[in-house]
């Protein structure tokens, strides 16, 4: 049998040039949600099949359509993830995270959808998730916005703009879907075949249409806020004095919906048109009645998803560069004995100098071939071990991004030297 090496459609390789992108982006993601507080928490990319369609919704595109579900060995149905909130809500139960206390989280990784692959849309996806559960107040759901904010102004991404509405409690949410069906089925005959399925299943998704021929049709719907009761009024009332006096910029959007069953009263989207027709970047907000429809206590809750492969986009579309990881020096090692001083000295380096990269020669060559090496590496510094610089204890240290010369320092003072030339003090 031939072994294909294609790639599943949808399922992309992130190849090393990509992923130091990545990698960055995501300890810029961790460092901030971690000065506002929140703890790392890491799922099963598997969950019962059953835990989706009680949160997502059954009836909803994504169990309907999209979810990677199978029957295991023991007949039981399990789904690869199509989005973190569920399992983290799960695990919070599940290991009495929730019990007589708050939690504020956040995880990362892979999730799976099967969609219909285009540029910013795969089957396997990847996001960030921050989730804040336990609290009810307009503040966290500022905090989150805030957070986010943040996020674009550290790595220079201005190319965001903030909508958020509110979807009030499923009591209003109730009446005001009564009304939005009572509307669009008295234009039946103008709505596409995606907004007459919703209709039955989901009227509040129609408010989400692409189709630019549904645009006007969308503009003239009634709107939930018209429909919120006091409370939920008070708390978006609440949400827009605090994102006002953090100097937060934001449009309410009556028509902004999201496409899973468990959200109520605030939502947000941070969304961008940079990226042709995947606008949505980072999206969120709150689902007050998930933890008690999977079995907890009634507790509120609040959090944001944002798509990985969309924010590399953005940042590269923004202007923006990763730092730089390649390595700070490359060892070349010419003459008898010099391979095991070598790998010595770039132990001891390793040691003594915090974060260093240090790169070693390897499969021999000559002094020439070497440096080519030491220069295509990126490194700042080749050192050169030669049998001369054995015999003397000595290395060389050779710049090679600038016209310094070379210099020679007994072996004893390599860290020091090093370090200063580094910038990192020693």
């Amino acid at each position: 049998m031939t072994v294909t090496t294609r790639a599943i459609r949808g399922m992309n390789d992130i190849l090393p040039e990509v992923s130091a992108t990545w990698r960055y982006l995501e300890s810029v993601v961790c460092e901030i949600a971690q000065s506002y507080g929140y703890s790392e928490i890491r799922l099963p990319l598997l969950e019962y099949t059953e835990l989706f369609k009680r949160s997502i919704g059954a009836e909803t595109e994504i169990v309907e359509k999209e979810m990677y579900t199978f029957l295991d060995r023991n007949g039981e149905s399990l789904t690869l993830r199509p989005e973190a909130t569920a399992g983290m809500v799960r695990a919070g139960i599940s290991n009495g995270l929730f019990h007589n206390q708050k939690q504020k989280l956040w995880t990362a990784g892979p999730m799976f959808r099967y969609e219909k692959p285009q540029k910013g849309r795969y089957r396997q996806f990847h996001q960030f998730d921050v989730e804040a559960i336990g609290y009810d107040g307009p503040d966290v759901d500022a905090e989150l916005i805030i957070m986010c904010s943040r996020l674009w102004q550290r790595l220079g991404m201005s190319k965001l703009k903030l909508e958020i509405n509110s979807l009030g409690v499923p009591d209003s949410r109730r009446r005001y879907r009564k009304t939005l069906v009572e509307y669009f089925s008295g234009v039946k005959n103008q709505l596409d075949e995606d907004s007459i399925r919703r209709l039955e299943q989901n009227p509040l998704r129609i408010l989400d249409s692409k189709n630019p021929d549904m645009q006007a049709l969308v503009a003239a719907a009634p709107v939930m806020l018209d429909f919120l009761e006091d409370e939920s009024a008070e708390h978006f009332a609440g949400l827009k004095r605090l994102l006002d006096g953090a100097g937060v910029h934001y449009t309410v959007n009556p028509h902004l919906v999201r496409g899973l069953d468990y959200y109520t009263r605030t939502v947000f989207e941070w969304a961008t048109d940079a990226l042709g027709s995947q606008g949505a970047v980072c999206s969120g907000g709150r689902y007050d009645g998930l933890v008690e429809k999977l079995g907890g206590r009634a507790t509120p809750a609040i959090g944001w998803a944002m798509g990985i492969e969309r924010f590399v986009a953005l940042y590269e579309a923004c202007g923006g560069v990763a730092p730089p990881m390649h390595a700070d020096v490359y060892i070349v090692a010419v003459g008898d004995g010099t391979a095991e001083r070598a790998f010595a000295v770039a132990e001891a380096l390793r040691d003594g100098i915090p974060a260093i990269r240090v790169e070693m020669n390897l499969g021999g060559g000559s002094f020439k071939v070497q440096l080519k090496r030491a220069d295509k590496s990126n490194a700042q510094f080749a050192l050169i071990i030669g049998e001369q610089e054995l015999a003397d204890e000595r290395i060389g240290i050779k710049p090679l991004r600038s016209t310094d010369e070379q210099v020679s320092v007994a072996l004893q003072e390599l860290a020091d030297t090093l370090a200063k030339k580094l910038g990192q003090g020693h």
